[in-house]
């Protein structure tokens, strides 16, 4: 059974899961990112996750509920922990330092994995779209993923907000 679902898996999910690896290999090392390139990977994936609740379950409200109760929770605790390290925003040359991290590759991997069981799941039976536990599991794992990415962008604004305020100040 393994082996049909990877061969009637299409190529471009092979394509997307190599891209996603090359993005997560690239952010193990530290970098110089602009404002707006720091945040656009973090909300992309985030957008995408809650995209793939709403087109898996969108007859299942408890999916949506669950993804926004598991995005609180890891928002507040990758913040809490302060997941991303130490981010810098460079005022002379408008930019962030962003450290290098190996949690953006296995973020990455296993929100693809997720997506792909999902997929794989409901392709095998259709029915678990209307089923409240695996819409409401699915929507929790998605919604987990995506907050720890948004507690990155809130980091990334955090550090620039202050800043800015301390340069303002002086």
């Amino acid at each position: 059974m393994f082996t049909a679902i990877l061969l009637q898996t299409p190529h471009w999910v092979w394509g997307v899961l190599a891209a996603l690896a090359v993005v997560g290999f690239k952010q193990t090392l530290p970098r110089r990112r602009s404002l707006g390139s720091s945040t656009t990977l973090p909300l992309l994936m985030a957008f995408l996750s809650l995209y793939g609740v709403m087109s898996a379950f969108s007859r299942q409200p408890l999916a949506l509920a669950a993804w926004v109760a598991g995005g609180a929770v890891t928002l507040l605790l990758a913040q809490t922990l302060r997941v991303w390290g130490e981010i810098r925003w460079l005022p002379q040359e408008r930019s962030v330092l962003m450290p290098g991290s190996w949690l953006p590759l296995v973020l990455l991997l296993g929100l693809f994995s997720v997506k792909f069981a999902v997929g794989v799941a409901l392709s095998i039976t259709p029915s678990l779209a209307v089923d409240a536990d695996f819409a409401g599991f699915a929507g929790l794992v998605y919604g987990a993923f995506s907050g720890v990415f948004l507690a990155r962008a809130l980091a990334v604004w955090r550090v620039v907000r202050q800043s800015m305020q301390h340069d303002a100040a002086y």
